[in-house]
């Protein structure tokens, strides 16, 4: 019977502890592949999935979102580990992989739908997003003034599948995209060689 009891403190003592879930978070910085890649280089992030955010119109197509007037911009809804990397760890991710300078779009893609923004889930991810704009714009190694957004989740559709890692699917043509529109180049302009 001692074996018993033990047992049944053993359950309860397990069904105490809180186990952390994923959580998600959502980021506008330009060309959804680009970004997609640069968190799916994050130890801690589970899954990428590229999409269109905060727009007026139901299950928008890339074809609607690119040309402009949808009130989409193209994001990444990141699915992550807390326990292996933090919100703020993806915000620095997140500000080091896009140009907070540009409000008009990013490197050689412009338009609204283009435009760069920290899309929070909760309160919580609404406060470290302020703190972590308040960070960059006491340390920022650039002149200039942010135009990052940080604005609620309203709505996100995925894109279509032959856009989900696109940077894995197509190397060739991703590369050849991401060098001809300047992205590299600009970020290291901006945050220095260690991107």
């Amino acid at each position: 019977m001692k074996w018993l009891r033990t047992i049944a403190i053993s359950l309860v003592l397990l069904s105490s502890q809180s186990v952390l879930a994923n959580e998600l978070a959502t980021f506008a910085g330009g060309c959804f592949w680009c970004v997609e890649e640069a968190f799916d280089k994050v130890p801690g992030v589970i899954t990428t999935t590229s999409g269109f955010v905060n727009g007026h119109i139901q299950n928008p197509t890339y074809e609607q979102v690119s040309a402009g007037g949808t009130g989409f911009a193209e994001a990444v809804q990141v699915e992550f580990d807390p326990a292996k990397v933090s919100y703020k760890q993806l915000l620095q991710v997140f500000w080091h992989n896009h140009d907070p300078l540009d409000g008009g779009g990013q490197f050689c893609d412009r338009g609204d739908q283009y435009r760069p923004s920290i899309i929070y889930h909760t309160e919580a991810q609404r406060q470290q997003a302020e703190e972590s704009l308040d960070e960059v714009r006491k340390t920022q190694p650039f002149k200039g003034t942010i135009k990052t957004s940080i604005v609620p989740l309203q709505n996100f559709y995925p894109a279509e599948q032959y856009h989900q890692d696109y940077h894995i699917k197509n190397p060739l043509r991703y590369k050849f995209y991401k060098y001809n529109c300047g992205r590299a180049a600009r970020l290291k302009e901006l945050w220095g060689p260690a991107n």
